[in-house]
């Protein structure tokens, strides 16, 4: 048996630009990705801790040190500037292996 864990999460970071007329993605700081795990075009939920909606969409690479976190397409409908959210992602674990399972937790602040 699988069981859907936690993979990896970027915990309060903070929208800094949105962008309506933009295929649908969020767009994450390279480092800041590569601090969590997420690869491009992975498949994230985005919680927004002002709102609390909750959506999914998949990453696309930022420029490194830019610190951008923008949400695109209709993501940007969710968030204004300045919203703290919530990226997570998952993984199919097997249940032998979820004592031995550490998910990467990212906080920033």
């Amino acid at each position: 048996m699988y069981r859907c864990m936690l993979k990896s999460k970027i915990h309060r970071v903070k929208i800094t630009e949105t962008e309506l007329y933009y295929e649908g993605s969020i767009t994450i700081d390279a480092a800041l990705m590569e601090k969590a795990g997420f690869l491009p075009y992975e498949k994230v939920e985005v919680l927004n801790m002002s709102t609390g909606s909750r959506i999914e969409t998949y990453v696309i690479e930022g420029p490194r040190g830019s610190n951008v976190i923008c949400l695109n397409g209709p993501a940007a409908r969710t968030a204004q500037v300045g919203d703290e959210v919530v990226i997570v992602s998952y993984v199919w674990v097997e249940e032998k292996y979820i004592s031995e399972h550490k998910p990467i937790i990212v906080k920033m602040k």
